[in-house]
């Protein structure tokens, strides 16, 4: 019999009847309704405490947003000591305890990151303070950088970042499910979605890929994404990756999944469209006419950088009548001296500045910036004096490499790169002709794949109003449910 992965964490209960209510004396009531109010997560940990003459305490908590150590030493070991004859307030070494009598206090108690204490035969329970998951350092996003955005991003702990995403959705409406992917290496992958705001369909076909993925182990996040995604053998990213929470929980509000892979300080967020991969948290508190111009700045700059230096070749090579003639003298007067073709100048330069950007990649920092900028202005200098290229190229080699440094997310930003090479072959055996055919190309692609069963290009075409309007004003349209 195969085995199926992720599970779903039972049937809903109807939390109106219930969550105004007060604690039950049953015991296993209350259990199990907090249960299946949370949908069953795995980092709800209870923990059933048998004490004489039958008496039986259960000790519930998030695990993500606290302090297991201080739970197992100042709780759990003073509890299992004890007799049943105790004050609560006595026995457990913390802070601060307070008595509840509703079931909507222990579930904005565990959201809050407290222990819930509940007693067999008792219409109260004991709210425990005892926060400790999320007291660490924050640790900046290093690639990628918000001028107005918080400055936390995710850590290798799986635990750790379903806790910065519950810091942001103290919710029970956030569904979390779990599972092991491996036949080795056993990596725990969870799925984080809104459950009323998801697809259930979408929610089916992502559960379904990752149960067939059968892998040896999964190293990082980026591994899995080859598995789960439609065309592996597209130059687009269809899947966002991103180190930043606020992020993930803007597209989970948007009704999107969020895949957190154990030991990988990124996530995945699906499905997504073209136009996601030019977005940036910033824009969330950017007014609608400056995010509008930044929006066609970056897909702007797509462009150029994919097309620019093709330009330049079919120009020089094929269409020299497009060029004006002040402009087209000085261009043959700075080619004069160079011995090589507009292809073969183009490639020596991008190859030059891919090679340069790689090596800068892999030096440690402060060493890798100084390599980056002095090292493109002393071979560009050197290479224009020794009449290797022209100083037009070098311009034009400039301004493609500052485009692409324009789209936001790096993924998008390395597809561009070097879907530029085709581009200029296409234009030095075709002309402009080669061009155009080339983003035709592209185009019919982009249409044609999709990202967890939704078209890529479903935020453009077929083109509808309220599209353009989400485009400009930044407008949503409301997803039944509220947070």
């Amino acid at each position: 019999m195969k085995k199926t992965l992720f599970t779903s964490g039972g049937v809903k209960c109807n939390q109106n009847n219930f969550i105004n209510g007060e604690i039950s004396l049953v015991l296993d009531e209350n259990v199990n309704f907090i249960k299946t109010l949370f949908g069953y997560p795995p980092d709800l940990v209870i923990r059933r405490i048998q004490k004489e003459n039958n008496h039986t305490l259960v000790l519930m908590y998030l695990s993500a947003l606290v302090d297991e150590t201080d739970i197992n030493n100042n709780i759990l070991k003073p509890l299992l000591r004890e007799n049943d004859k105790y004050e609560m307030e006595l026995i457990i070494s913390i802070g601060n305890i307070s008595k509840i009598q509703y079931l909507n206090e222990i579930k904005e108690g565990l959201l809050e990151g407290n222990a819930i204490l509940l007693l067999d035969q008792s219409t109260f329970a004991y709210k425990l303070q005892i926060k400790g998951g999320l007291n660490r350092e924050p640790s900046d996003s290093k690639n990628e950088i918000s001028i107005k955005g918080t400055h936390q991003g995710f850590v290798e702990a799986a635990t750790k970042n379903i806790a910065l995403i519950r810091n942001y959705l103290p919710t029970t409406k956030l569904t979390v499910k779990s599972s092991e992917i491996g036949e080795e290496g056993k990596t725990k992958i969870f799925v984080l979605f809104l459950t009323e705001k998801v697809d259930p369909n979408i929610e089916t076909e992502l559960l379904n890929r990752l149960n067939n993925t059968k892998v040896n182990s999964i190293v990082n996040t980026g591994e899995l994404i080859k598995h789960i995604e439609d065309n592996p053998y597209s130059p687009f990213p269809q899947l966002l990756l991103t180190e930043r929470p606020d992020t993930a929980v803007s597209h989970l509000l948007e009704g999107k999944f969020v895949i957190v892979v154990d030991h990988s300080p990124n996530v995945l967020i699906g499905p997504t469209n073209f136009l996601s991969f030019f977005r940036n948290i910033d824009d969330c508190s950017t007014r609608w006419m400056i995010h509008f111009i930044v929006q066609i700045l970056r897909i702007g700059s797509f462009f150029l950088a994919l097309v620019l230096p093709a330009i330049y070749i079919a120009l020089i090579s094929y269409n020299f009548s497009l060029i004006p003639v002040p402009l087209f003298l000085s261009v043959a007067e700075s080619r004069e001296n160079v011995p090589f073709s507009a292809i073969v100048e183009a490639m020596i330069m991008e190859i030059t500045l891919e090679m340069m950007r790689e090596a800068a990649l892999r030096l440690p920092s402060p060493i890798g910036q100084t390599m980056g900028i002095a090292g493109g202005i002393i071979i560009g200098q050197a290479a224009v004096q020794a009449g290797i290229v022209s100083n037009i190229m070098i311009i034009i080699v400039s301004v493609t490499a500052i485009a692409s440094f324009t789209v936001p997310n790096y993924d998008m930003s390395l597809a561009v790169r070097y879907l530029r090479f085709p581009m200029m072959l296409l234009a030095t055996w075709f002309g402009m002709v080669g061009i155009i055919i080339g983003l035709m190309i592209l185009l019919a692609h982009i249409l044609s794949i999709r990202s967890i069963g939704i078209p890529y290009g479903v935020s453009f075409f077929p083109f509808e109003i309220y599209k353009l309007k989400h485009f400009i004003l930044k407008y949503k349209k409301e997803n039944k449910g509220d947070i």
